[in-house]
């Protein structure tokens, strides 16, 4: 029904990564509407993540459109904005990130304390989500080296072949370090991208412990069973959940 970190179920921090088996899945695809309270979530969704510790009616989320601009979840959840980082100091309200392919990125530091979530395909990471995502929460009061990351299930290096337009761009935003990132694929005019290991070093150049940054490394679209991914043609999408713990229970 939903994967959960080890990392962060050591410190207290309730979140969820939805499988495609979640009760509500469906309504994940949902366009975003900054009108409403909450995201689109069906009412079967609540009590199935009710265990995770994750209280649905206070969600904080956004339209996600592939940057790298932050904000700060409204108080009590609802929606942030048209970002693809999504911060929080209020306990209790889960940060939404959704994806079908793209990597979710929670970020805790429980001594501020602050949490955010942020949502990081090709474009977020040419934009430098990962890095905007730490200098966000320090704007905060966090500390990076005290910031704790979780990279949740996304397309590995596996499956995620992308094209010279892709490329062009990597090799402009980051001179010298791109190809370290890729692979040859099947096909001669394709590479295969690692957005794994490019955003693991991203995080840690912003300050990051590497020990502090935990990636299971499962990939969507080497697991049907369990999520949905864009690169196997599925329309569904996963959701990505955290929250500060509740006032007493750290």
């Amino acid at each position: 029904m939903y994967f959960t970190f080890a990392g962060l179920t050591g410190l207290g921090v309730p979140h969820a990564t939805t499988t495609r088996h979640c009760p509500g899945v469906a309504s994940f695809a949902a366009p975003i509407d900054p009108r409403a309270p909450r995201p689109p979530f069906g009412p079967e969704t609540a009590p199935a993540l009710r265990p995770a510790g994750l209280d649905l009616s206070r969600v904080g989320y956004a339209r996600q459109v592939h940057g790298a601009e932050a904000a700060p979840a409204p108080p009590g959840g609802g929606f942030a904005g048209s970002v693809d980082i999504v911060t929080t100091t209020e306990p209790a309200v889960p940060l939404a990130i959704f994806t079908a392919d793209c990597l979710a990125i929670v970020l805790v530091d429980l001594e501020t304390p602050v949490l955010g979530a942020a949502h990081v395909g090709w474009r977020g990471t040419v934009r430098g989500a990962a890095r905007a995502a730490v200098r966000a929460l320090e704007r905060s009061g966090a500390r990076a080296g005290r910031l704790r990351a979780a990279i949740a299930p996304s397309v590995g290096p596996c499956c995620y072949e992308v094209d010279e337009p892709v490329v062009r761009e990597f090799a402009r935003a980051y001179p010298g370090r791109w190809d370290a990132w890729t692979r040859p694929a099947p096909r001669a005019d394709r590479v295969m991208l690692d957005l794994w290991a490019a955003n693991e070093a991203l995080l840690v150049e912003a300050g990051v412990d590497p020990a502090h940054v935990e990636n299971p490394r499962l990939c969507t679209a080497c697991h049907p069973e369990l999520w949905f991914s864009y690169r196997r043609g599925d329309r569904g999408r996963l959701v990505t959940l955290a929250a500060l713990p509740a006032v007493g229970r750290r």
